[in-house]
């Protein structure tokens, strides 16, 4: 079976930097992360983004962060932890 495709789109936060941001579905969820919107765990097999300065490039592993979907969608609102700085 091939893997499944990955959505990506750019955004812009509120703090005025774009964002790339990719949809990682359930099925491409294979490692353990921590959501630094909540500071709890996106475990293996939960849909979630992955999100990273877009003036950083494609290159920017280390600066990448696995975030809720909805802990991303709701960043405003909410302040990141102290894992996100």
């Amino acid at each position: 079976m091939p893997p499944l495709p990955v959505q990506r789109r750019l955004e812009t936060g509120p703090d005025g930097y774009e964002y790339e941001v990719r949809a990682i579905p359930a099925a491409r969820a294979n490692k353990i992360y921590r959501c630094p919107g909540c500071d709890h765990e996106i475990r293996a097999g939960t849909a979630h983004v992955v999100v990273w300065q877009a003036e950083l490039g494609e290159s920017a592993v280390e600066d990448r962060r696995h975030w809720h979907t909805p802990c991303w969608s709701n960043r405003a609102t909410r302040g990141p932890t102290r894992r996100w700085s």
